[in-house]
């Protein structure tokens, strides 16, 4: 099996209970769950839709860049929404972070995620 390597960055929000930021094994690497927290503060981001979108992207973009990659290196992303009628508002902040060959994608409806927040993204990374 191959050895995993525990994937951490102070930009942004640590991990409050048992899981890691990312795991990286081989080339790949799994991002956490990310939802709209301030790094800093680990205070919800106050704003908007738009706004908890971007915080999530930030968030996952600094664990990516952490694991020696980038949101380009996602091969497949994984969007929790609480109302799939962001979906277009969603889509629109993806487009800003993002530039083809775009990656996998699920949005999914939800009822309920962490802390009462819109939306949480998760993704696998391929650095390979």
């Amino acid at each position: 099996m191959s050895n995993k390597q525990i994937i951490t960055t102070e930009r942004a929000p640590a991990a409050i209970g048992t899981y890691s930021q990312a795991v990286k094994v081989g080339t790949t690497v799994y991002l956490s769950g990310q939802i709209p927290l301030i790094p800093e503060t680990m205070e919800l981001v106050d704003g908007d839709f738009e706004a908890n979108v971007e915080r999530v992207f930030e968030n996952l973009k600094a664990v990516a860049e952490a694991a020696g990659g980038g949101l380009q290196d996602l091969v497949k992303l994984n969007i929790f929404l609480t109302d799939l009628g962001n979906f277009a508002r969603l889509n629109e902040v993806m487009a800003r972070y993002f530039e083809e060959p775009y990656p996998a994608r699920a949005a999914i409806g939800v009822a309920e995620l962490p802390k009462g927040v819109p939306v949480e993204m998760d993704g696998v990374l391929e650095l390979g």
